[in-house]
């Protein structure tokens, strides 16, 4: 028989007292005193960490990030005088290796397309005389030459090392003087201007005018001769000044077709950081002669300068005499070279180039030449 709802109700609270379990709470330790304590003082020393942070910052970094930064944009420097030259932090090299000026930017230019200068025509190779030049540079170790010799008459020649890169010394006075006549030419200079000698000219090593009075007088005719014969270095400074600096000097050497001739200090560089080869230098001798790169009157007073200098004591000393040598020399502590053109008495005519890397102010490197010289006549006039 079925029972009234009040007595469901009541069995069911009846029960679910019965089968109800209270859950057991665990008991939560209390917060000691030393925990706060360690709490507080870990929260102390982060604030002291973020306040000198925050101190670093606003009274350092963000003065100076103004001063250098955020105060040039807005508030220009009041010297205006002074500014960055981005190009020389850009191209740290351009000073020394430009060769070209434009509306006041220096620059590199390449070789030209069509070479103002023509290069000697090479015929057949001159193997015996080659090798007895090797075998006397392997009687000289501690030496490193480079020769190259080109005969007028054949177009025969010999390369030895010729095409390696040499501190020149004062064999760059060669393209300096070739420079200096195609200027005249165009009209640029006249050889009978003066220029004055300063202190900023006058420099040590060799020739005369180091030892003059400053502000004395020369003509650009008689700078050029002491420049060749004296090999005279405060001289070719003025030149070179007077031609508008080595980067006029390098930029019409590019213009000739030369790849490995620079001019990158002024002299005396004894640190060998103007550089060339045996063949650019042979190339510029043998342009002396072309009528279509300098004329008569250039190519004359070039030989006359040449056919005077005074050192005489590496290829012309290999020389018999009576030979006729119209060259320049170069001499510094870790280099020693000569480069001219050879007239015999019978006829025969060749360019000869000697440049020699040997061990600081060696003998050894002008007994090559010398001997190199003898061996290279004996074998042209035979």
């Amino acid at each position: 028989m079925p029972q009234p709802a009040e007595r469901y109700y009541e069995d069911y609270r009846y029960y679910s007292r019965q089968n109800y379990v209270r859950p057991q709470l665990k008991s939560v330790k209390p917060i000691r005193t030393a925990d706060k304590k360690k709490v507080e003082r870990n929260r102390f020393i982060h604030r002291i960490i973020s306040f000198l942070f925050v101190a670093v910052v606003a009274f350092g970094l963000l003065p100076i990030g103004f001063n250098k930064i955020t105060k040039h944009i807005f508030n220009p420097t009041p010297y205006k005088k002074i500014t960055t030259d981005y190009q020389q932090i850009v191209f740290p090299t351009t000073n020394y290796l430009s060769n070209h000026w434009f509306m006041g930017m220096r620059s590199f230019v390449n070789t030209a397309k069509k070479p103002q200068m023509t290069t000697p025509i090479e015929n057949s190779e001159l193997a015996p005389l080659k090798n007895e030049i090797k075998y006397i540079a392997s009687t000289y170790p501690e030496i490193k030459p480079s020769v190259y010799v080109w005969d007028y008459q054949t177009g025969d020649y010999v390369d030895f090392n010729a095409d390696e890169i040499y501190p020149t010394a004062s064999i760059i006075k060669l393209p300096v003087l070739t420079e200096l006549f195609r200027s005249i030419e165009k009209g640029f200079v006249s050889l009978d201007e003066k220029m004055t000698l300063t202190d900023y000219y006058m420099t040590e090593g060799s020739g005369s005018l180091q030892y003059k009075g400053l502000n004395s007088q020369y003509s650009i005719d008689t700078l050029a001769r002491v420049m060749i014969t004296e090999s005279d270095n405060s001289a070719t400074n003025m030149l070179m000044a007077r031609l508008g600096s080595m980067t006029d000097i390098n930029s019409a050497i590019r213009q000739w077709g030369l790849k490995h001739t620079y001019v990158q200090t002024w002299l005396p560089d004894l640190e060998g950081t103007n550089h060339s080869t045996a063949r650019d230098m042979a190339t510029i001798l043998y342009n002396l002669d072309n009528p279509k790169f300098l004329s008569n009157e250039s190519r004359a007073k070039i030989f006359d300068y040449m056919g005077h200098v005074h050192n005489n004591r590496l290829i012309a000393a290999g020389l018999p005499q009576g030979v006729e040598f119209l060259h320049k020399t170069g001499d510094i502590g870790k280099m020693l070279g000569d480069a001219g053109i050879v007239f015999a008495p019978n006829g025969k005519k060749y360019i000869v180039v000697m440049l020699v890397n040997r061990p600081h102010n060696s003998p050894l490197g002008k007994e090559f030449i010398v001997k190199a010289s003898e061996t290279i006549y004996n074998y042209m006039v035979k």
